[in-house]
């Protein structure tokens, strides 16, 4: 049984996905056995055929070079461009979380460092309806992992990165760290973004990634042992 780490975001939007793959790329290019997981995904465009093509865990497939089955990197994937409890409903096809646990635990064997990928910010809700309410970080606890949290280097990301810190810390969940995604180098108020949350919450941004990188800037021993 391999280990894993979980990613998430400070919202939507904000690059997740696209760091998550270079975390994935950086692994693998170290010799690491590093693979990739995401439980719901919405906004997916159908393709000639009609069937869905789940766009986020297509391009860490093909940014790491996994060469990965589509069913092995995603349970359940949804056309609408909305919270996964919404498109669920829309498609009277909700989560059932004993899949997903299933899938997780098969992903984890399979490799020796398993990224799991978060749909939007923590607080996501998966499911909500009159047999389950099941927000992104409960699955989280359950699956009992770590939390790596991508966020925007630039305005408003002290609010967001704060508020995102403190729900974990509340939840009991571990965090392992903080990327920056969108910096730009010498820019004085991504530094100073940077300092603040760092002071105000004790959380190290492990990782600047500016528009563009095809590889991220982390010592590879370092980014293995924020898997657990």
């Amino acid at each position: 049984m391999g280990k894993a780490l979980f990613i998430t975001g400070t919202g939507t939007d904000i690059g997740k996905t696209y760091v998550t793959g270079l975390i994935v790329k950086k692994l693998r290019e170290a010799g690491l056995d590093g693979g990739y997981y995401k439980a719901a995904l919405s906004g997916a465009i159908p393709d000639e055929a009609g069937h869905l093509l789940p766009g986020d865990a297509l391009y860490v497939n093909d940014t790491a070079g996994l060469g990965e089955k589509i069913e092995n990197l995603v349970t359940y994937v949804y056309r609408e461009a909305v919270s996964p409890h919404l498109a669920a409903k829309i498609n009277h096809l909700p989560i059932d979380f004993d899949r997903v646990k299933a899938d997780f635990a098969r992903a984890k064997a399979r490799y020796g460092y398993l990224t799991m990928e978060g749909s939007g910010g923590i607080i996501c809700p998966l499911r909500w309806d009159e047999q389950q309410h099941v927000v992104l970080d409960d699955l989280v606890k359950e699956l009992g992992l770590g939390v790596l949290i991508i966020a925007d280097a630039g305005l408003g990301t002290i609010n967001s990165a704060v508020l995102t810190i403190e729900h974990l810390r509340a939840r009991n969940i571990p965090i392992r760290g903080l990327i920056f995604n969108k910096y730009v180098p010498g820019d004085l108020m991504q530094d100073d973004n940077a300092a603040m949350i760092e002071a105000m919450t004790g959380v190290k941004v492990v990782a600047y990634v500016k528009e563009g990188d095809t590889d991220l800037a982390i010592d590879v021993d370092f980014l293995k042992d924020l898997y657990a």
